[in-house]
């Protein structure tokens, strides 16, 4: 496969086939990115389609700097957070809040294996972190970027990225630990 940059110059030579193997080089990692932040499929299919569309407005802006990759990935946390200060965000907030009041507690299934349990603590645990440390625990432990690319990515300093990831870290700890603890309450009898 041709590297980042060779494709990027005939991008600008006027390439379409070099933007869809740079698009289809890098789709599922944008898309898994983008569906940890928001948790919702067709969300984040649409958010990664849009986040391609800038790539193509904004091609000639890359400087051939640093990582094509980490390039891309700064576009994408952009486009994200500018997702949450959207009005479709809230909006899309208000009807997922009103579907969980309307689920019967029938719909649980006791027999969930309990890898697929487990992740999806995993996930609500993540998600209830704040903003900057749920971006760069996603960054890192999600994406196997080094500290240097999320600070590049999210424009912050290394220091501050290791301060996000060890408090991320520890908040996750504690969840999942509570979770753990919450979990084998309802197992254990009464005495």
């Amino acid at each position: 496969m041709p590297e980042d940059e060779q494709l990027v110059k005939e991008i600008l030579a006027g390439s379409q086939a070099a933007m869809e193997v740079l698009t289809r080089k890098y789709y599922k990692q944008i898309f898994a990115y983008v569906y940890r932040k928001v948790g919702n499929k067709e969300t984040a299919y649409d958010l990664t389609q849009e986040i391609f569309i800038k790539v193509i407005q904004r091609i000639q802006s890359y400087s051939n700097k640093g990582k094509f990759s980490s390039w891309l990935y700064t576009i994408a946390v952009n486009h994200c957070r500018d997702y949450w200060r959207s009005s479709d965000y809230k909006q899309t907030s208000k009807q997922a809040e009103l579907n969980e009041a309307l689920v019967c507690d029938q719909s649980y299934v006791p027999y969930i294996f309990e890898r697929k349990e487990i992740r999806e603590q995993v996930k609500t645990a993540v998600s209830t972190l704040p903003e900057h440390q749920r971006e760069a625990v996603l960054l890192k432990y999600f994406h196997h970027m080094k500290i240097k690319e999320i600070a590049d990515v999210t424009e912050t300093n290394v220091s501050t990225v290791k301060s996000r990831l060890h408090q991320g870290l520890g908040k996750l700890a504690k969840l999942l630990k509570r979770g753990v603890e919450d979990e084998e309450q309802k197992t254990t009898p009464y005495l």
